[in-house]
């Protein structure tokens, strides 16, 4: 094989490689996707007057095959909030998940945390997306803290009674839809 012919024979495979390739994409942008059965993600700082530093984030899901079954959603969420140097920060896994409309709870056992005798706690967070200002509550709204929650059910959290910062992000709900 002289040089021009492995120079078109080279340049004749990789145009087969890029064909392939891009009906390959092709093919999967056409194929269907399941939608998930339910969602809760994004970041977001709450508004306080005081200047609290409150951070939220979310990234919970419910697989479309558990539909049935808002306990297995997978995922993590955690928060931080610090005041004048002072606060803490926390870090859950996701063990329900249950939304409607814009409105999502989920909860989540305690895996890490610098706040002492939070490990291991079940907390629970309710979000109500409205666009840019989304708004947040929390299992430990009358105790003020996750350690003083008493034995939390799953999918349980409180009114969403905080404000969004504004221009701090977006949370993100996918309402659930059980069949009944």
């Amino acid at each position: 094989m002289n040089h021009r012919t492995k120079i078109v024979v080279l340049g004749s495979a990789l145009l087969l490689c890029a064909t392939a390739a891009s009906t390959a994409a092709i093919a999967s942008d056409d194929a269907p996707r399941q939608r998930e059965a339910a969602a809760l993600t994004g970041t977001a700082k709450l508004y306080r007057s005081a200047g609290d530093d409150i951070t939220f984030s979310f990234d919970a899901h419910l697989a479309a095959k558990d539909n049935a079954d808002p306990m297995k959603a997978t995922g993590t969420f955690e928060w931080s909030h610090y005041l004048d140097g002072e606060g803490a920060r926390a870090k859950a896994k996701v063990d329900c998940l249950v939304t409607g409309g814009k409105v999502a709870v989920v909860s989540g056992v305690i895996t890490d945390s610098d706040l002492p005798g939070a490990e291991g706690k079940r907390v629970g967070i309710t979000v109500h997306d409205v666009g840019r200002g989304d708004r947040l509550g929390y299992s430990w709204a009358s105790t003020g803290s996750p350690v003083e929650t008493k034995e939390l059910p799953k999918c349980v959290g409180s009114a969403p009674f905080e404000k969004v910062r504004k221009g701090t992000g977006d949370f993100t709900v996918v309402p659930w839809r059980p069949d009944f």
